[in-house]
């Protein structure tokens, strides 16, 4: 699947179900755990854009997605961490 058509689909879907809104809590639960690792790729995007410079790089995938989504800030520097230590 071309890398556009997926995004164009994941946005579609967050847009509908931000307008919409889901009345069932699993769903709701869902929704907000898919936009909490799409707003943890973001982040690494972004650490890897800056840190470029430095040296540091962390692939942008489901479990790294994840990780940065659901812990947040702090999450993106334990991953930036583990990156430049001990890979």
């Amino acid at each position: 699947m071309e890398p556009v058509v997926f995004v164009a689909v994941v946005g579609g879907l967050i847009l509908m179900l931000l307008i919409i809104g889901a009345p069932i809590k699993p769903i709701r639960f869902l929704g907000q755990g898919v936009i909490k690792i799409i707003i943890g790729a973001v982040f690494l995007f972004f650490l890897n854009t800056l840190g470029n410079q430095a040296g540091i790089h962390v692939p942008i995938n489901f479990a790294t997605s994840a990780v940065a989504g659901l812990l947040g800030i702090p999450g993106v520097a334990a991953l930036a961490a583990i990156g430049y230590w001990i890979i």
